[in-house]
C-alpha cells in the first residue's frame, strides 16, 4: 500500500463526549464488504481535462486537480516540507473537509476497489471501523479511527472514504468532521468534488503514483487595474490565493509520511 494512499490516524481532535456518539473500542466492528459499483461521471464529474474546456472557467489551477470552489469555502494546500511537495489539496467548510489527491491508475482497470478495501484492512488493524456503503459518489468507506480522549478513554472520529476511478487516474476524497456523519453538510463538499478537472497528463507513471500538484500562480494585481463588476459580486463563490496557507497543514485525514 502506497503511503499516500494508506489510512493512518486521523488528526482531528476528538473530546469524552464524542466517546458516546462514536462508541468505545469495545463497540467497533466491521460490515461486510460490498461490491463496488462503477461512478458514472459523465456529465456529473468529477472531470477529465479531455472532457471539459478550463480556460478562464473559475477553476484554481493546481497542477494535477482545478479546484473550483464554492460560497465560504477556504482552500488549504498541505505540503511535504521535507520533499518541498504539494501532497493535498483540503476544502474547508464551516465544520467540515474534504481532502482531494490524485494518482495514477492503470488504462484497463479501476483501482478504488483494490485501496478500499486495503484502506479497512488498515483501519481495522488499528481498531477501528470501517462500513462500505453506496454513495454518491459510488461504494464510500465510513470509518471511524480510534484515538486517546483527553481522559484517557478511547474516542473514535468519524472519516468517510469516496474513490473515483477515471481514464488512467484515480481520485480520492476523504470527508471529515460533520461531513463525515452528515450528508447535508457534506453536500456543498461533494459539489466541490463533483466539479474536479483531473490532469493526468502523457507521462509514463506507475499505479498508485502521486500525480503532481503545484502551487497557485499568484495573480499580477499591478498588472491589471480593473475590476470585474460580476467577479466582485461573486467573491464570496470563488477561491482566492491570497487567503491561501500552502505551508500550514490543514484538517488531514492521512499522515504526510
Amino acid at each position: 500500500l502506497d503511503p499516500a494512499l494508506d489510512a493512518t490516524e486521523l488528526d482531528e481532535p476528538t473530546d469524552a463526549a464524542n466517546a458516546d456518539e462514536y462508541g468505545s473500542a469495545d463497540d467497533a466492528a466491521a460490515a461486510p464488504a460490498a461490491k463496488a459499483a462503477p461512478v458514472d461521471r459523465e456529465g456529473n464529474g468529477p472531470h477529465d481535462s479531455s472532457e471539459v474546456d478550463t480556460t478562464d472557467d473559475g477553476r484554481l489551477d493546481l497542477g494535477a486537480l482545478r479546484i473550483r470552489g464554492v460560497a465560504g469555502m477556504e482552500l488549504r494546500l498541505e505540503v511535504d516540507e521535507a520533499a518541498d511537495q504539494v501532497v493535498g489539496a483540503t476544502a474547508v467548510i464551516g465544520d467540515s473537509a474534504v481532502q482531494l489527491q490524485a494518482f495514477a491508475a492503470p488504462k484497463t482497470m479501476g483501482i478504488w476497489d483494490e485501496i478500499r478495501s486495503e484502506i479497512a484492512e488498515s483501519i481495522l488493524t488499528q481498531g477501528g471501523t470501517a462500513d462500505e456503503v453506496h454513495g454518491a459518489l459510488g461504494t464510500e468507506l465510513r470509518t471511524r479511527m480510534p484515538s486517546a480522549g483527553p481522559d484517557g478513554r478511547t474516542v473514535f472520529a468519524p472519516a468517510r472514504f469516496a474513490g473515483v476511478d477515471g481514464p488512467r487516474w484515480f481520485l480520492r476524497a476523504v470527508f471529515s468532521g460533520r461531513a463525515a456523519i452528515d450528508d447535508e453538510a457534506a453536500a456543498p463538499l461533494l459539489e466541490v468534488v463533483r466539479s474536479v478537472v483531473v490532469v493526468r497528463g502523457d507521462n509514463a507513471m506507475a499505479p498508485r503514483e502521486m500525480l503532481t500538484l503545484t502551487l497557485p500562480v499568484q495573480p499580477d494585481a499591478e498588472s491589471d487595474g480593473d475590476v470585474d463588476p460580476e467577479a466582485s459580486e461573486d467573491a464570496d463563490t470563488t477561491v482566492h490565493t491570497d487567503d491561501l496557507k500552502p505551508f500550514e497543514r490543514g484538517p488531514e485525514i492521512t499522515e504526510v509520511r
